[in-house]
C-alpha cells in the first residue's frame, strides 16, 4: 500500500491511496485540470481511479468534482447528507454511492472505514482505508478529536491528519476578526497543533510508518513549529522510526510506502 497527497490547503485538498493496482482519491478540492496533471505527475492515470471518496462539501475538498466526473466517470462515495449538499450544488453528474457515517464498505479489494468528525459541514467524516493488511487513516477539517476518531485512529500504518494552526500565530494573527478565529479554533474548525500532537501522543505505536500534516495556515502556521513539536512527542514515546512530512499546496508529496 502506498499514498501521497496531491495538495492540501485552504484553496483545495486530494489525496490518493493504491493498493494492489486499485486507486482511491479522498477529496477534489483542486480544480480538475490540477487533479488530473497531479495525477499524472505521480504517474496514476486519472481515468484508472475506483473511486473518490469525500470527506465533506466544502468547496476546497470538491471544487474539481463537477468537471473531473464528467471527463472520467469515477463512482462518488459520501453520506448522505453529503451528497445531496454537493448534488444540489450543482454536482449532479457521477456514479453517486452513498452511506452512513461509522458504516464500513468495501471497493474492489479496499476496505473503508469511515467515521463521524466534528466540523461546521452537514456531514463530516474522515476514513480509514485497509489494503493488503495495512491501513491508512484520513483526518481533515475537524474542530475536535472525540474518543471515537482516536479509536479508529489506532493501529495505523499511515495518517494524514490536518494541523491548520498554531494558537500563538493564530491570536497574534491581525488580518483575522475575531469571528473568525473564532470558528478556526472552536470545537467545528480546524485542528491546531497541539490538539494533533496529543492525538499522535494517542496513537503513536511502533508500526505507525508515517504521518503526513495538511491543511496548514499559510499565515497561522509553519511546517517547522508542527514538525518540531510531533519530532519531540514521538522522540519521548520512543517511536522515533515514524516519518514526519508536510503535505503543501502547490505540489504533491512523494509516494509514502507500507
Amino acid at each position: 500500500m502506498r499514498f501521497t497527497v496531491l495538495g492540501s490547503g485552504s484553496t483545495g485538498n486530494a489525496a490518493v491511496v493504491e493498493c494492489g493496482g486499485q486507486r482511491l482519491m479522498i477529496d477534489a478540492g483542486l480544480s480538475a485540470k490540477q487533479l488530473s496533471l497531479r495525477l499524472m505527475q505521480v504517474e496514476i492515470d486519472p481515468a484508472s481511479l475506483d473511486g473518490i471518496l469525500l470527506t465533506h462539501e466544502h468547496g476546497d475538498h470538491v471544487r474539481g468534482l463537477k468537471l473531473f466526473v464528467k471527463q472520467f466517470p469515477v463512482p462518488i462515495f459520501s453520506t448522505a447528507a453529503t451528497a445531496r449538499i454537493v448534488r444540489e450544488a450543482g454536482i449532479a453528474d457521477g456514479k453517486w454511492k452513498s452511506f452512513e457515517a461509522g458504516q464500513a464498505f468495501e471497493i474492489g479489494e479496499f476496505t473503508v472505514q469511515s467515521f463521524a468528525i466534528q466540523h461546521d459541514a452537514v456531514d463530516p467524516v474522515g476514513y480509514v482505508v485497509g489494503g493488503n493488511g495495512q491501513r491508512v487513516g484520513f483526518l481533515s477539517d475537524a474542530g475536535f478529536v472525540t474518543r471515537s476518531v482516536t479509536t479508529h485512529l489506532r493501529e495505523l500504518n499511515g495518517l494524514f491528519v490536518e494541523a491548520n494552526y498554531d494558537v500563538e500565530l493564530l491570536d497574534a494573527d491581525t488580518k483575522r476578526p475575531w469571528t473568525i478565529k473564532q470558528r478556526i479554533s472552536s470545537r467545528h474548525g480546524h485542528l491546531s497543533n497541539d490538539q494533533v500532537t496529543e492525538l499522535i501522543r494517542e496513537i503513536a505505536h511502533p508500526a505507525l510508518r508515517q504521518v503526513v500534516l495538511g491543511h496548514l495556515s499559510a499565515d497561522c502556521n509553519k511546517p517547522e513549529l508542527i514538525l518540531a513539536q510531533l519530532r519531540e512527542c514521538l522522540s519521548v514515546l520512543g517511536h522515533t522510526a515514524t516519518g514526519l512530512d508536510c503535505a503543501c499546496q502547490h505540489e504533491p508529496t512523494s509516494w509514502f510506502h507500507f
